[in-house]
């Protein structure tokens, strides 16, 4: 088959799906609309289908004059950005595609949507919206579910308890398997080593993150390395919080910041990691966790993110309540006192991924996704 995803950028989580399409025979094309700070192209190079130009002078004004002090002003392009609709046709022609899989419900995915419609190229969603939850039907969102998809797949399942959307398939997140428990060397230099990924905002509870560490390093022997994005004035502000945080209670020789690392320099780091802590709030879903867990690596994160269903408390790591410091200090306290529930979590944590998250579990939720759109 010819796959074609268009997404705004190419993202790691896409790494694992691209070599398990080529490696099983398929074509793979990827149209997104930018290039991001930190990709990367070792399985597709993306191709940059970019913004229509009538777009840029719009959002010129929304990010530069009217909301120039907001951080999350450039995010509207991603629900209202639309592409150059003649460049898109042609290179949808051009490559013509078995089937398009859009990421979420945008004004870039209608026109992708509508021109494919037109074109009798079967086409699904993948967005984050979990497969249980609340179904919107109110006439916006009527609306948009007529221009977009009507079948589409998630790795975010939500809670079973509630009613799961009868067009939605759960496809995981997949991960290739890194390091096996029985080659990993845990605590090495009798010190726990702790490892925090995101972007250098405010989002991602890298204060909070450091202050638990501050308390927690009190009583036990531990490291912390957080690594995130820092490519904007923005990133760089709250970088700059953090790091004069760790300054003013002498934490430096105890807490390392980097930033913008390759995956060669993440794959180093969880190499040598033994817990893994994502504290952001408002998270979708991330998969930073299952790369942790590729590498036998337990994994601590909030209630509310997406990937939370791939975390089972006090199986693989511990789930904290949102936002809530203490909840995060507890959660870790529990592995980091107890060296052995340690390295059991961290084989847990490599067999789910061995059992669960490969790319025939994802290969076979498309195609069951496909299937039923055509029955």
């Amino acid at each position: 088959m010819r796959f074609l995803y268009v997404a705004p950028r190419y993202h790691t989580n896409q790494i694992p799906v691209m070599k398990g399409l080529i490696e099983h025979g398929h074509s793979v094309f990827f149209f997104s609309h930018y290039a991001g700070k930190i990709e990367d192209y070792s399985q597709v190079v993306p191709e940059i289908i970019g913004y229509s130009a009538l777009f840029k002078l719009i959002n010129f004004f929304h990010t530069r004059v009217f909301h120039r002090k907001d951080p999350m002003a450039a995010d509207w392009k991603l629900l209202c950005g639309f592409p150059p609709i003649l460049k898109m046709n042609r290179r949808i022609r051009e490559v013509n595609p078995d089937l398009v899989i859009l990421r979420e419900r945008s004004v870039y995915s209608v026109v992708t949507f509508l021109i494919c419609k037109r074109r009798k190229i079967r086409t699904i969603l993948y967005n984050q919206s979990p497969l249980y939850g609340e179904v919107k039907t109110d006439m916006a969102h009527r609306a948009v579910n007529k221009l977009t998809p009507k079948m589409r797949i998630t790795p975010v399942i939500g809670n079973p308890e509630e009613k799961k959307d009868p067009k939605a398939f759960f496809v995981p997140f997949i991960m290739e398997l890194q390091c096996a428990p029985d080659k990993k060397e845990y605590c090495q230099n009798g010190e726990i080593h702790i490892f925090t990924v995101g972007k250098y905002e405010k989002r991602k509870n890298l204060l909070m993150m450091t202050r638990v560490f501050r308390e927690l390093s009190k009583a036990y022997a531990i490291r912390l390395t957080i690594a995130g994005e820092c490519s904007s004035a923005f990133h760089k502000e709250y970088y700059e919080t953090l790091r004069e945080y760790i300054a003013s209670n002498r934490l430096e020789d105890k807490v390392t910041l980097l930033q913008n690392l390759k995956r060669e320099e993440m794959n180093r780091i969880y190499e040598r990691t033994d817990l893994f802590v994502l504290p952001s709030t408002l998270e979708p879903a991330s998969i930073s966790q299952l790369e942790a867990m590729a590498f036998s690596i337990p994994v601590i994160c909030s209630d509310t993110n997406g990937s939370a269903c791939y975390v089972e408390n006090g199986h693989n790591g511990y789930l904290f309540r949102d936002n809530e410091e203490k909840s995060l200090k507890e959660a870790m306290e529990k592995i980091i006192k107890d060296p052995g529930l340690l390295k059991e979590m961290g084989r847990n944590s490599y067999q789910d991924v061995k059992e669960k998250y490969q790319f025939e579990n994802y290969y076979e939720g498309v195609m069951e996704c496909i299937c039923s759109r055509e029955e």
